[in-house]
């Protein structure tokens, strides 16, 4: 019998099957995860069945993302705090070719977004607005209508106006500067100066998931956020060992604290943070390298 020939489909087309499962679950360990037993599920299938391989693995994993998303549900539902995506690694320097791309569909912000959608409706928007399959390749990836996807995603568009979404961020450079003036502002408890760096309505997230401490509601204005989190770097605790690292195409921080280590992401309004997003759950973080400078 003809064999499958898996190794040249794994390395061809895990990125895209990984980038389309990232977005569908925001979760790095779960799209892993999903994408090595879809290979193992797709070695043991009659070869005469697959004709077209992209088409067959991208239905595949689109499927048991939906799947997932049904019973990650209810885990939701009961977790502890605020349910964070894990972050995702990204390059230290911006890729010429993304910069004529968009660079916001694997933000935290795109990927909250998302969560208000349920399974099947999350997947013929990320697969019309990240990837622009037509309406008949997603059709036929959930056994659907044209028209049926079509409708969808366009009622899609109007329940996630555009007003809900980011404003433009900085290059990546630019926010590289931003975070570093961030940095030093906190650690020298320079209040002022830290607040000059926050929107009026800046607000801060953390997800623990119950396994170290965490704020369990957004922190919201300026000025809860100087205070909270001057506090605790009065403390020497957190941010005093924290090495630059580009998360989801933006710049961040790994914070090595006391107890455990820490993710930063920041969202800006112009040249000021209006969010941050800090995941300190250490199952979201296993997928991580060691920084050598920490």
């Amino acid at each position: 019998m003809t064999q499958l020939p898996l190794e040249d489909w794994y390395t061809e087309y895990k990125p895209l099957l990984f980038s389309i499962a990232y977005r569908m679950l925001g979760s790095v360990s779960e799209a892993e995860d999903i994408i090595h037993d879809l290979f193992l599920a797709v070695s043991r299938t009659d070869p005469g069945t697959i004709q077209n391989a992209k088409a067959y693995l991208c239905k595949s994993v689109t499927r048991r993302c939906i799947d997932q998303l049904k019973s990650a549900r209810a885990r939701r539902e009961v977790y502890v705090g605020q349910w964070l995506p894990e972050p995702l690694q990204t390059p230290d320097k911006e890729d010429p070719l993304q910069q004529a791309t968009r660079n916001d569909d694997i933000s935290f912000a795109f990927l909250l977004l998302l969560e208000q959608l349920n399974p099947v409706e999350r997947a013929i928007f990320v697969l019309r607005e990240a990837f622009d399959y037509d309406y008949k390749e997603i059709a036929d990836m959930l056994d659907k209508s044209e028209a049926a996807c079509r409708k969808t995603y366009s009622r899609l568009k109007q329940k996630l106006n555009v007003a809900e979404a980011p404003p433009p961020q900085p290059s990546l450079s630019e926010s590289q500067s931003l975070v570093r003036s961030f940095l030093r502002a906190v650690s020298t408890g320079d209040v002022l100066q830290f607040i000059h760096l926050l929107t009026e309505d800046a607000v801060l997230h953390s997800d623990g998931g119950g396994k170290v401490r965490a704020a369990l509601r957004p922190i919201l204005g300026a000025d809860r956020i100087a205070a909270f989190l001057v506090g605790i770097a009065s403390k020497g605790t957190v941010l005093t060992r924290s090495v630059p690292v580009s998360f989801n195409r933006g710049a961040g921080l790994l914070v090595d604290g006391s107890r455990s280590r820490i993710a930063l992401l920041f969202e800006f309004e112009g040249t000021r943070i209006r969010a941050m997003y800090f995941v300190n759950n250490p199952d979201k973080l296993s997928h991580l390298p060691e920084p050598p400078e920490l």
